[in-house]
């Protein structure tokens, strides 16, 4: 554990320090956050690959009081810094991956065209070498009998993660707040697209025994009748349905408790934070209109720890990038609480 004799939790936060200013370093820290700086697929708006940089400044406004976990933090939370190589590595792909979207949205074959194959095959490459380094990173660090959260980056970020999850844990399931439901077969021809993270999750990994989606309000054909198809492996709550749910009467406590219910014992939380409402969110990769506010959500992960449940791992993706940090800072907050929660799951 750390010392923290002299560490005053209500003073200002000191930039010297680790994320939330805590004084704590990786040997003493409970729970170790790996930041992803990785954006090669995204369809839309980039900028979440520098996310992990931005969080831990904008960390250092956020308020270590929590009154449902109070003194988590004590335990200790720490946020590896960014590897600027992997970051490197994004920023060269993205930019080969943005030409071959241009390229492909005007109709052009792929195949017709043999520096579109080059790239095509480069990225799908370098998802692959992600995959393995995060993998690689998590994995290290939950031999060690740490707690681990992942802060992308996009949402394809965690593959790895739930490899080395699965290898901890023979059954699990994830727990999926979201806009959108990711399961897309290579979207756009990136096999480890940010929309294919749940396609390849499920396929590729047996241990996750239920895929639970929440929030998701853009979506296509194949995607509905993927989960149609899934004979109850993928429950899905989507954000038409449950408005409709609370404004006929119902409540988000009555929808929370069927969420909780389709949940195995072992939870992991997946969290796009596009699932919110894009006023929190504004510059997420791709916001859509809809979603929750914070609070709804805190209020689900509430009722998922008192069910008895146990947390076994988060990441946080997709926080945009802007000059007021007003994304930062609810992504701050979100990483929190989520760190708050792993924490109070896992008691020693």
């Amino acid at each position: 554990m750390a010392d923290l004799s002299n560490f005053n939790p209500n003073s200002v936060g000191n930039p010297n320090n680790n994320i939330f200013g805590l004084p704590t370093s990786e040997e003493d820290a409970r729970l170790v956050i790996v930041p992803v700086p990785w954006e090669v697929t995204v369809s839309y708006n980039a900028g979440t690959a520098r996310a992990p940089d931005h969080l831990l400044n904008a960390s250092l406004q956020v308020d270590l009081f929590d009154p449902e976990h109070k003194d988590a933090w004590k335990q200790g939370i720490y946020m590896r810094m960014p590897d600027k190589k992997i970051l490197t590595k994004s920023d060269y792909l993205r930019k080969e991956a943005e030409l071959y979207i241009k390229y492909i949205s005007q109709g052009e074959a792929v195949e017709n065209n043999k520096f579109m194959c080059k790239s095509l095959k480069e990225i799908n490459a370098g998802s692959l070498f992600l995959n393995e380094w995060v993998y690689d990173q998590t994995s290290q660090l939950l031999r060690q009998n740490k707690l681990v959260g992942l802060l992308g980056g996009d949402h394809s970020t965690p593959f790895g993660f739930y490899k080395a999850i699965a290898e901890k844990y023979n059954e699990f399931g994830i727990l999926q707040i979201d806009a959108h439901c990711d399961l897309r077969e290579a979207y756009e021809g990136f096999i480890f697209s940010h929309a294919s993270i749940m396609y390849n999750a499920l396929e590729q990994i047996p241990q996750i025994k239920k895929l639970v989606q929440v929030g998701m309000r853009d979506f296509c054909d194949e995607e509905a009748e993927y989960i149609q198809n899934s004979n109850g492996r993928v429950a899905a709550f989507f954000d038409k349905d449950i408005k409709e749910q609370i404004y006929e009467a119902g409540s988000w406590g009555r929808v929370v408790d069927e969420i909780v219910n389709q949940l195995p014992q072992n939870v992991y939380i997946s969290f796009d934070i596009d699932g919110l409402d894009p006023k929190l969110c504004p510059h997420t990769g791709t916001p859509v209109q809809g979603g929750f506010e914070t609070d709804q959500v805190f209020y689900l992960f509430k009722k998922l720890l008192k069910s008895g449940r146990k947390i076994i791992g988060f990441d946080l993706n997709e926080v945009g990038v802007s000059q007021d940090e007003w994304d930062e800072n609810v992504g701050a907050r979100v990483l929190y609480k989520l760190c708050n929660l792993l924490i109070a799951s896992n008691p020693q």
